[in-house]
């Protein structure tokens, strides 16, 4: 005897709610392996890393050079494993909403690891939850986020600098210029230091602790200091022209030191010293932060006395290597030197004329 099989055409007629429930089951997992496989290195399985960058600014020099290490490490890194390594580089435009926009295309095209140079430090959270609901790797670099923000997601790590370091060696230069030649850069006479402060972005981490660490070198070395002129730039090379001009307007020859945030503020004061037709003579000691190439250049010109070596190709190179682990299922540990599981930082150098030659393989 034959079972009759009822026929089911018509839209009335429906599997038991059982049989339902099994292909709606069957359909919500294969959904999920699918989606699964398009995100991150090892779901992929198609044998290559794909890093997703988003720079704060890719006008700022610093930056600029540092995402030129990064292309330029991925290659030399691609031909030492024979991974396939694609690097997908954004530009923020100093607009945290657009890097958020660019963090999202960044999880949808499926980049194995993220590496975010914040615009805002307080974005970290929402950034760090994404990357959390995706499984996908994080890496900050060059801009801190704050200790809570980094213990989201228990594959968040930040690469970068100490900025009170920065700032302590770049009052060294001041201190050790001002002992070693007082007389040429007291020009007042009265044993205080007259100085101006170009500073970074209201409120960034950085510009504090370098702008608080720089003159804290200082006083603890027994200089006695007195501020003319403060001012932010935003990291700014015109901007810290325009502020430059202005204090000279006002102070003239009174500031003895101009302390820079970064390099391209530096390089502004310069260039608005070059402008008031002032001889190199009668300027103030300029020092900045970063060893960029301009920076450099003016360095060995005499026109900078002396900046602080900002390692950005070491962070590249830890960055490449820490994405490396992660994308492996390696020990973090075991490529990257790392402090309190999260952090690796890179040291500080001060360069003069002296130490060009060490500045150029950091």
């Amino acid at each position: 005897m034959h079972r009759k099989i009822k026929s089911c055409c018509s839209r009335s007629c429906h599997p038991p709610a059982g049989e339902t429930a099994g292909r709606t089951g069957a359909l919500f997992l294969l959904s999920l392996l699918l989606l699964l496989a398009a995100c991150g290195g090892q779901r992929r399985q198609d044998g290559s890393l794909r890093i997703g960058v988003a720079l704060y600014a890719q006008d700022d020099t610093f930056i600029s050079s540092m995402s030129q290490d990064l292309e330029q490490l991925a290659q030399e890194a691609e031909k030492a494993t024979g991974l396939k390594i694609t690097l997908l580089i954004s530009d923020s435009r100093s607009n945290q909403t657009v890097q958020m926009d660019q963090v999202d295309r960044f999880l949808d095209r499926g980049c194995d690891v993220l590496c975010v140079n914040l615009v805002d430090r307080t974005a970290a959270a929402v950034i760090s939850d994404k990357a959390a609901a995706e499984g996908v790797p994080l890496i900050y670099f060059n801009r801190q986020p704050v200790a809570e923000d980094i213990q989201r997601w228990d594959q968040t790590y930040y690469v970068g600098a100490s900025a009170p370091e920065s700032g302590i060696l770049q009052g060294q230069l001041v201190l050790d210029a001002w002992e070693q030649d007082r007389a040429r850069w007291d020009r007042s006479g009265d044993g205080v230091l007259q100085y101006a402060m170009l500073e970074g972005e209201p409120g960034h981490q950085d510009a504090l602790l370098r702008t608080e660490y720089s003159i804290k070198a200082l006083t603890d070395g027994g200089v006695e200091v007195e501020r003319l002129a403060r001012d932010t730039a935003n990291w700014n090379r015109a901007q810290a022209a325009a502020r430059t001009q202005q204090w000279l307007e006002e102070f003239g020859g009174q500031i003895e030191v101009i302390l820079s945030n970064n390099d391209d503020m530096a390089l502004g004061a310069i260039d608005a010293l070059n402008e008031s037709g002032r001889p190199m003579e009668d300027w103030p000691l300029i020092v900045g932060v970063d060893a960029t190439a301009p920076a450099l250049e003016a360095v060995a010109a005499g026109q900078l006395y002396g900046t602080v070596l900002n390692d950005g190709r070491g962070q590249a190179q830890a960055m490449i290597d820490l994405a490396l682990a992660l994308y492996s299922g390696e020990d973090p540990a075991g490529a990257v030197d790392l402090t309190d599981e999260r952090y690796i930082w890179l040291p500080y150098r001060p360069v003069t004329q002296k130490d060009l030659d060490q500045s150029q393989d950091p």
